[in-house]
């Protein structure tokens, strides 16, 4: 085949493949199911196809056993003034919610919310909760702000009844932090565990299971309390980290890194339009993206973004038997992705 053939071949397959790229990101929306409750949703816990928990402000947690079409709403009793920033469930019967802010508290349900037992109770000011995670029912882990030199982190074995120190928590620069914005700036998961920070670094925290831990650089922006990474999730050959400046949301260079290997995080070449406090792997190259300006979706692997729904949400998660996706954000907003 002569050089002017080989060319127009190439040209028309770029063409094609475009063109199902474009009707795949067309074709993939968030259709709201429920808004306009007074509290504002940061934790989500998908189950399967079926059982979702948000949790959030105002001591709400709510529940779903049809996919989120109908929800369940429950204020805490006893706890009605606080800001449950991250929810872990395992079941329909049993989950854990985590809230931020003084007293530091963990809690406890096994009968789908109707009762909470208190696990964990700081009330020292120096703690303030970040984001929780689980890689077993058994195994899991809280994410604080750091306390001399070194972010908190406390630890279960047992099915979030007792919780402990971390023996070996990562040390923070001065000025680092991490944000309570979707719950999962901590995430344990392809086997390692995971630390997203902000503030005065943009950086990926990551534990093997070792003694020690990693410490690399992302190119988000940082130096400011509002800006940093907010979340970061693993998926097939890669993970993505997503952030920004949320007191700039409309921002939108620098707002999400592809990590390729252990050492090198690329900056997209497209990012999403605009701070993303959240990002989840759908599967393959796909990931999702939210946060207060709106939704974004990458088909290539962190590449390149398009923006998919303009609605504000804090936080979006896949189910963990399923494939399932939900959203969740302010004044009671949840949403579906369908893709």
């Amino acid at each position: 085949m002569d050089t002017c053939k080989m060319k127009k071949l190439r040209y028309y397959i770029g063409l094609l493949l475009f063109c199902i790229t474009a009707a795949q990101v067309k074709a993939q929306r968030i259709e709201t199911l429920q808004q306009g409750k007074p509290a504002s949703f940061r934790g989500l816990s998908v189950v399967d196809d079926k059982v979702a928990w948000v949790s959030g402000s105002r001591g709400t947690v709510a529940l779903t056993n049809d996919g989120g079409k109908t929800w369940d709403w429950k204020q805490v009793k006893g706890f009605e003034k606080s800001d449950f920033r991250d929810i872990e469930a395992f079941s329909d019967k049993e989950a854990i919610i985590m809230s931020s802010g003084t007293p530091a508290l963990i809690l406890k349900t096994t009968d789908g919310g109707n009762n909470w037992q208190v696990k964990y109770n700081n009330a020292d000011s120096a703690y303030f909760f970040d984001a929780m995670d689980f890689d077993t029912p058994k195994h899991g882990l809280v994410l604080g702000d750091p306390i001399a030199g070194k972010f908190v982190l406390m630890e279960t074995n047992d099915g979030g009844e007792t919780w402990h120190p971390f023996k070996n928590p990562p040390e923070a620069l001065p000025g680092e932090a991490a944000f309570a914005a979707s719950g999962t700036c901590l995430r344990i998961s392809c086997g390692l565990t995971y630390i997203t920070t902000g503030g005065s670094a943009a950086r990926l925290l990551t534990y093997h299971g070792k003694k020690s831990w990693d410490y690399q650089d992302a190119p988000l922006p940082h130096s400011k309390p509002s800006q940093g990474g907010f979340s970061f999730v693993c998926g097939n050959d890669r993970g993505i980290m997503v952030g920004g400046d949320y007191a700039k949301d409309k921002r939108a260079d620098s707002v999400s890194a592809t990590q390729l290997t252990r050492n090198i995080f690329e900056p997209a070449e497209k990012g999403p339009a605009g701070f993303q406090s959240c990002v989840e792997y759908i599967s393959g190259k796909i990931f999702l993206s939210t946060g207060t300006p709106g939704s974004n979706i990458t088909t290539d692997g962190g590449k390149t973004w398009s923006k998919i729904d303009d609605a504000s949400y804090n936080v979006c998660r896949k189910a963990k038997h399923g494939s399932l996706v939900l959203l969740a954000g302010d004044k009671g907003r949840i949403g579906i992705f369908k893709p």
